[in-house]
């Protein structure tokens, strides 16, 4: 796998270096010391198979880049702070590691890179889910599995079939998260998987649960847009 790295810190670029010369199935044919200087490197056509990209960088952070690239490698995250977890899996992000690292976790984490890309693109591509952070742990939710989210002050809890997951984000941030065509927002407090929609009744979407049914009111500013999301899926 040809890689590359990404990481304003001489020292941490030395140590990722001296990992990847170590992995056989690892091929080092660059370091930057900005994404800036790495975005052309993508211009110029070359293959890059695999970034192992730092996020706290001058003039250009690690989610910045990413943001510029159409169709990304493989990334695994090298980062001094967890914080960034969270958003970093919101781009498929092959692994996250935390420094400083040891080999043993950087050869894992090379490993399941490798396997992927075995696999070939069809089974690297975005996967149909997100990663929720709950106390220190991130876990992993299925688009299908969420029913609905509701805003709480500075919050929005997700709900769904067996559990509810309290984040700081708020609801514009999660919308934008979400994929448009399985959510749609239906209040300024909600949005719902319209996948999930049981039964609408006047100006209320009846979502059923476990042991009843969740009531969800449809603000007079969103009910088109649902109407016509509803639409698109029974032509």
């Amino acid at each position: 796998m040809n890689c590359i790295v990404i990481d304003d810190d001489k020292l941490s670029r030395r140590v990722v270096e001296e990992f990847i010369n170590k992995t056989d199935f690892l091929n080092h044919i660059d370091s930057f010391s900005n994404a800036l200087d790495a975005i052309s490197l993508f211009k110029s056509g070359n293959e890059v198979h695999l970034i192992f990209l730092d996020i706290e960088m001058p003039e250009m952070t690690g989610i910045e880049f990413l943001k510029t690239l159409k169709n990304p490698p493989q990334i695994i995250i090298i980062s001094s702070k967890e914080q960034y977890a969270i958003e970093a899996f919101e781009y498929d992000v092959t692994d996250y590691l935390l420094k400083p690292i040891a080999y043993s976790r950087f050869f894992k984490a090379a490993d399941k890179a490798y396997s992927q890309y075995l696999k070939g693109p069809a089974e690297t591509g975005k996967k149909n889910e997100i990663f929720i952070k709950k106390n220190s742990s991130l876990i992993k939710l299925k688009y299908e599995d969420i029913l609905w989210v509701e805003a709480l002050e500075n919050y929005v809890i997700v709900n769904t079939y067996d559990d509810k997951f309290t984040i700081h984000f708020t609801m514009k941030s999660i919308e934008k998260k979400l994929p448009a065509s399985r959510f749609s927002r239906v209040h300024r407090s909600y949005i719902v998987n319209t996948s999930s929609i049981n039964l609408i009744e006047d100006n209320s979407i009846i979502i059923p649960v476990e042991g009843g049914t969740k009531s969800i009111p449809i603000g007079k500013s969103y009910k088109d847009k649902l109407m016509d999301d509803l639409n698109l899926m029974i032509k």
